[in-house]
């Protein structure tokens, strides 16, 4: 049997510990910020496999998701059996935080108490809306549309802040769309009230003009949160676009995260729709980026 003299364990040891020490500066996180995944991608198989899905999405290396309201997304109505305190206690017991949900429009406007009550139970501190307006633009609307759809998610945020949530507009839809030239995002941001919301950035919405690093310099301190995606060209493809995990795409994201502190970005959450098996390798990458 070998036997290690004293010196040999000793130089072992320092040796052993520069590893785990060089291994957390390596495990940076971008921001120092938890690593986090917004459920939508995995909505099929929540429905089937709600604790295989979330250990999984654990497993790979996410402490934090976003969920969609079980109410406003049929795809996540099998979370209806849970009480909210029980729901957020379950993912906590996996491993899992959750400070954020998407809601349907119709829950914001029309069951704004009711949707309040059960974020302010779960201890939510955020709720988004996903687009404001028609999701499909038609090309038709007006800079009158903008304000008119506007108008009543500042009175939700309103009701909201009152019980201390975050109101979250992020830019799908028409949010992304431009009107005569102009982009309808910075029409909305000028409208909403800062004291009550905030935006979430769909880094997708690059591919129409919406460059992240541009707003985040461009409106400091409105941002809390945002949702990654990684693409290539793609031309066999209906939009010419192809999602890859991040990294591996052609998105610059130390440049992204350097100005989504700027944004004031406080969480981010990995959203790659097309393929859910693209969201595990995105945490390697993320883990080795210094920000």
């Amino acid at each position: 049997m070998h036997t290690m003299n004293r010196r040999m364990f000793l130089m072992r040891g320092a040796a052993a510990s520069a590893l785990l020490t060089g291994t957390r500066y390596l495990s940076a996180d971008p921001l120092g910020l938890p690593i986090g995944c917004q459920t939508y991608p995995v909505r099929k198989s929540i429905g089937t496999d709600f604790a295989g899905t979330m250990k999984r999405l654990r497993a790979a290396g996410f402490t934090q998701i976003e969920l969609c309201s079980p109410f406003g997304y049929a795809d996540f109505s099998s979370l209806q059996q849970y009480k909210p305190q029980e729901l957020r206690r379950t993912l906590n017991d996996w491993g899992l935080g959750c400070i954020s949900a998407h809601w349907a429009p119709t829950e914001l406007f029309q069951k704004p108490d009711e949707s309040i009550a059960y974020a302010k139970e779960f201890g939510m501190t955020q709720m988004a809306i996903a687009a404001l307006g028609p999701f499909d633009s038609k090309g038709t609307e007006t800079v009158d549309d903008v304000k008119r759809y506007v108008e009543p998610f500042n009175s939700f945020a309103e009701k909201a802040h009152a019980a201390g949530i975050v109101t979250l507009l992020h830019n799908e839809g028409f949010v992304s769309e431009h009107i005569d030239g102009k982009p309808v995002y910075d029409m909305m941001i000028a409208e909403l009230n800062p004291a009550t919301t905030k935006l979430q950035f769909q880094v997708s919405s690059w591919q129409k003009g919406y460059d992240p690093v541009t707003y985040f310099h461009k409106y400091p301190g409105r941002f809390l949160s945002m949702h990654c995606q990684d693409w290539v060209k793609d031309p066999s493809t209906k939009s010419g676009f192809r999602e890859v995990p991040l990294g591996k795409g052609v998105v610059d994201w130390k440049a992204v995260f350097t100005a989504a502190k700027t944004g004031g970005v406080k969480n981010y959450f990995v959203e790659l729709e097309e393929d859910p098996a693209l969201l595990p390798p995105s945490v390697p990458y993320l883990k080795s980026l210094n920000v």
